[in-house]
């Protein structure tokens, strides 16, 4: 067994990882674009699809998914990881550097989340996984 593979142990907790990362982020997309879970600032509101906040719905809520399945898991995590880094340097930071003050502790763990799993893959049993057995 390869060092960048894992044990059977390291592969469930990766894959769950993911697939737990993935679940609560793609919620932060439906709120946005669909105003599900209570709504965007208010309940129902939606964000404006051409707006800032309606791309990030939208790779949110795409990114979100794909990353619970493990499909493209590197790449979209890669672009999920700098639109949370925006998130936090646009909206968080400029209300002081400490995340527990200005409320950007979800930006920072979902830019570190997605970081790791960019350099990690989507792991053992990952759509991606599927897709890699099919080529070879």
């Amino acid at each position: 067994m390869s060092a960048t593979r894992g044990g059977r142990a390291e592969q469930i907790l990766l894959n769950l990882f993911r697939i737990v990362v993935g679940f609560l982020f793609w919620q932060h997309g439906a709120v946005k674009l669909f105003g599900w879970f209570g709504g965007f600032r208010e309940p129902g509101q939606t964000a404006e699809l051409a707006s800032l906040m309606g791309v990030a719905g939208i790779l949110e809520f795409f990114g979100g998914i794909l990353i619970t399945v493990g499909l493209f898991t590197r790449p979209v995590a890669f672009i999920l990881a700098g639109e949370m880094a925006i998130a936090y340097f646009k909206a968080h930071f400029p209300q002081g550097p400490w995340q527990i003050m200005n409320r950007g502790e979800a930006s920072t763990f979902f830019a570190f989340a997605f970081l790791y799993l960019a350099a990690r893959g989507g792991g053992r049993f990952s759509l991606d996984e599927v897709l890699r057995k099919k080529t070879d």
